[in-house]
């Protein structure tokens, strides 16, 4: 009878212990599996004109595209390839098309912009004489990256750069963060209660003054800050389980010699403004 005992107590426990992992499982998100990536990379030098000479104008193009190529099922996996081919590609013209097939439309419509330019070109080149126009040297630097990922959410950044004429080049990064249970984009209102904005506000700015050590809000405008106005929540963030990362891109909040200005916000810091049931309170809970 002991012996009976002691495996009907284990069964017991064996059971009470799937359940509680089961529920659990389904807390932090059991429709996740895991995610299989592949990438195409395009490292080009695109001529202006006909004659492929090194020392005529060339934009110089580097491109890698990573995509997710296993997931869960066929359906989803679709739609996740889906997102981020949009996110990539920036246009609804890609959905419809593999992942190489759009690469090769998108460096299609690149070529034909570019090309297009040749006649400006002459007419640059008859006006300056013996100058030759400097500002047909193009490039265009894309690339996507992995920056957080775990069983619910997946975070990446899109990186783009580039130089069409001008005084200088651009940089751009733009983030997107994808509930992998439900698979659609997260914007705030999908992390925040609906009067967030002020205090989320106030959040990134002290944690922007820490940054760069300025006793107040206004001394940040000695740091090279357009105005404090301008710093306000942009929906350009990613997650992690440090906190919520923002971006404000060149000349957003602050002049193009500082670059991109990054501020991490600490989960401990919002909780008074994060959502009771939403995404960070189901898939941080442990680290806020």
């Amino acid at each position: 009878m002991r012996i009976n005992s002691f495996f009907y107590t284990a069964l017991l426990v064996l059971f009470a212990t799937s359940i509680l992992a089961s529920c659990e499982g389904n807390r932090r998100g059991s429709k996740y599996s895991r995610i299989v990536y592949d990438s195409i990379v395009v490292i080009k030098q695109i001529p202006l004109l006909a004659e492929n000479d090194t020392t005529l104008p060339f934009a110089d193009v580097n491109i890698s595209f990573t995509y997710p190529t296993k997931f869960r099922d066929a359906e989803s996996l679709a739609r996740l390839e889906q997102i981020f081919k949009g996110t990539f590609f920036g246009d609804m013209e890609y959905d419809s098309m593999t992942p190489q097939e759009a690469m090769d439309q998108y460096l299609s419509n690149y070529i034909e912009r570019y090309k297009s330019l040749s006649n400006f070109y002459y007419e640059d080149l008859a006006r300056l004489g013996e100058n030759m126009p400097s500002w047909y040297w193009y490039y265009m630097n894309t690339n996507n990256k992995i920056l957080f990922q775990n069983d619910s959410i997946l975070s990446y950044a899109v990186e783009y750069s580039d130089y069409e004429g001008g005084a200088h080049g651009s940089y751009n990064i733009v983030y997107t963060n994808i509930d992998l249970n439900e698979l659609v984009t997260l914007s705030e209102e999908d992390l925040f209660i609906p009067d967030y904005f002020n205090r989320l506000t106030d959040r990134i700015v002290k944690s922007l003054m820490k940054q760069y050590e300025a006793e107040s809000p206004d001394s940040l405008l000695t740091s090279g800050f357009f105005t404090i106005e301008d710093i306000v929540p942009n929906n350009n963030f990613w997650l992690s389980n440090d906190g919520i990362h923002y971006s404000y891109n060149q000349y957003e909040i602050a002049p193009y010699s500082m670059g991109v200005i990054d501020v991490v916000v600490p989960f401990s810091e919002l909780e008074d403004i994060i959502l009771s049931d939403g995404i960070i309170a189901r898939y941080f809970k442990d680290n806020k």
